[in-house]
This record gives C-alpha cells, structure tokens and sequence, in this order.
C-alpha cells in the first residue's frame, strides 16, 4: 500500500485538491431583487439536484419601521406557506456607544413550537435610509421523503435609536417528511423596500 505525502508547505503551493476531496462550491441558481415587494418567493430550484441549498440576503430593507424579516416553506409549489416548524432562536447585540454593555440573550418571543407560521429571521429591522438587514439562511435536504427539514440562519442588522447592532441566530426543523419545494420572505407588516436574495446549491 503506497502513502501519499502532502510536500507542499504553504497553502499558497496548493493548486488542486486530491481527486475525490469536496470543495463545497456554492452553484448560483437564482437571484430575485426587491422593489416595494410584498412577498419573494423561490417557487423552483428546490429539488434532488443539491442535499444543501444557501440563501445569501443582501441589505435587506423595510419600508415600515421596527419589523421582523420572516420566512415560511412550501410542500406544494407556493400554493400554502405552512409547514409545522419548531425553532430556537438567540442574539448577542452592542451598542454604538462605548459606555454601553451588550448581552447575549435567547428570544422567547421569535421562536416557534410546532407552529405553522412564518419564522423570524432578523427581528425588529428598522427603515432608517442607513439601516437594513443582511445574513444567510441554510436549508438540507428539502427534497427529503425520510426525514424533517433542518435549517439555519445568521443575520446582522442595527435596530433602535441607540444604534444597537445585533447579530441573531436562528435554527429549527419543518416537521414534514414531504419534500419541501418553495420558501417565501416577507416582512411582518409592509413591503421588502429594497435588497437582493440570492439562491444557492451547495455541490
């Protein structure tokens, strides 16, 4: 049995990844962009082709002030968003001003058990002309028929007249062994003013 030995001493020597090693690129599949959007739906793309599937949301911005930018899915193309779901949901946060002291604390009020609504990504997101929100959303294997539906999230975003900036996870499962095939966002009150979402497979 031959060993292979690695002889390159620096990451910048390295060229190519032995044959079989993932390098997990991220597929662009699609991007929507909002413009006073009530709603944006991703009604395709999500299928057998990938196991993992990325949302990347890029200054996300309400038109009303002090709302929850939110996320439902779909088990038959967008007709209903209302999957049972069950989520945990926390923050660290800071204030701009050095005096202040920031906390981390869990959210009793943005998660859900065994709900069908719509689950909080970023809360309480500010239309201010310099505020928005932005993170990622990750979702597995929605095309599963054997298990529940995992997924994940990170966003940032500066809310309240103290300029509080928050970094809130969120993580949680459709509890639906039935392929999950569209995902809509929204805001809880009023339109998407303006930002971009991005839908990728994961390779």
């Amino acid at each position: 049995m031959s060993i292979n030995v690695c002889n390159n001493r620096s990451m910048a020597s390295i060229t190519a990844l032995p044959s079989g090693v993932s390098a997990g690129t991220l597929v662009l599949l699609s991007t929507q962009t909002a413009s006073s959007s009530a709603s944006i739906s991703f009604t395709s793309g999500l299928d057998s082709t990938y196991k993992c599937y990325v949302f990347k949301f890029i200054n996300i911005h309400p038109a009303t002030d002090n709302v929850d930018f939110q996320f439902n899915l779909s088990a038959d193309g967008g007709s209903n968003y209302n999957v049972t779901k069950t989520t945990t949901f926390f923050r660290p946060y800071q204030q701009e001003g050095a005096e202040e002291t920031g906390a981390l604390e869990y959210q009793t009020g943005e998660d859900l058990a065994q709900s069908t609504g719509f689950q909080s990504l970023a809360d309480r997101v500010d239309n201010d002309n310099d505020s928005s929100c932005s993170g990622t959303l990750h979702l597995f294997n929605p095309s599963s028929t054997t298990f529940v539906k995992h997924f994940m999230s990170n966003f940032d975003r500066i809310f309240g007249d103290s300029a509080i900036q928050a970094n809130d996870y969120m993580a949680g499962y459709g509890n639906t062994t039935s392929a999950v095939n569209a995902i809509q966002f929204k805001f809880s009150s009023g339109n998407i003013d303006s930002g971009v979402i991005k839908l990728y497979g994961v390779a």
